[in-house]
């Protein structure tokens, strides 16, 4: 008889179970209004931690994303019709959770004549206008690099444009399948020419080298985009990509020392780093 013992990768982060008084608040807000956060339809492994500290990342444009990305646990699918009052119902609820500083995102809305971009215009200008006070940072989709739709987000002069890369340029037609890293890199472009303040983030984990994470590094500085985010690539479902590694703390930190060496003004660096973790401190 054999016995298989169960190999523990002491690398593999460890994901804190949603508790507390104010994250069952931040629940019951959002389910009352029916609304979308991405911390809830990503699996995101901060959710304890942000929703803990009354902080959320908005999910706009519905819950069904039109592109079939192998990292992301959000709905591929027809999406539903546009909901016209959206905007109005996530300024309301900001207000009323009365958050200093929100991030906004959104699936993927190719379907969609103006790529969702009108919505996304008029939620920006909503939230303002309930919340006076507040900044925000946009977490947008790369809109197919249409200027026009583009246009609309920077005219609503958000405080961040965020836009992640994802991977490296080797692997991003396997892990995005319908993005392209140098379109994704024209977006940071053109926003950086407008004025706008962008970020952008990476996963690692999934089969690429540190000599790709560092080139990827320079293709982001060369475009002016100076907050980065760097985080641990977690399988979300079976049908998924498999994760090839665990990035260990130790490296993850010679990653931020790397980064910060280079040139770029804010890094995020660790095992459960996210687009939005710490957001409100990349101001």
């Amino acid at each position: 008889m054999s016995i298989t013992k169960r190999i523990i990768d002491p690398n593999k982060p460890k994901v804190k179970l949603p508790s507390g008084k104010n994250y069952f608040l931040l629940k019951n807000i959002v389910a009352e209004n029916k609304l979308n956060t991405i911390c809830e339809s990503g699996n995101c492994p901060n959710i304890a931690e942000c929703w803990g500290n009354g902080t959320a990342t908005f999910l706009i444009l519905g819950e069904i994303c039109t592109r079939s990305c192998k990292f992301c646990s959000v709905i591929t699918g027809k999406p539903l019709d546009v909901d016209i009052n959206e905007p109005i119902k996530i300024a309301r609820t900001i207000k009323l959770m009365k958050l200093k500083h929100c991030v906004i995102t959104s699936v993927d809305r190719d379907d969609l004549e103006d790529g969702g971009s009108i919505i996304w215009h008029e939620t920006i200008a909503q939230i303002r206008k309930f919340n006076p006070n507040i900044t925000i940072e946009t977490l947008i989709p790369d809109f197919q690099f249409n200027k026009e739709q583009l246009n609309r987000i920077i005219i609503a002069k958000p405080e961040i444009v965020s836009h992640n890369l994802e991977t490296v340029e080797r692997l991003s037609k396997e892990v995005r399948v319908q993005a392209k890293y140098k379109r994704s890199l024209q977006v940071l472009e053109y926003l950086k020419t407008k004025g706008i303040k962008t970020k952008s983030g990476i996963m690692v984990g999934l089969g690429e080298t540190d000599e790709e994470i560092y080139k990827t590094m320079d293709d982001l500085l060369k475009v002016e985009c100076k907050i980065l985010t760097i985080g641990q690539y977690l399988q979300p479902t079976k049908d998924k990509l498999k994760v090839e590694r665990f990035v260990s703390p130790e490296k993850f930190k010679e990653y931020y020392s790397i980064a910060k060496n280079k040139g770029f003004d804010i890094v995020e660096s660790g095992s459960l780093v996210r687009s939005s973790y710490h957001a409100d401190k990349h101001l």
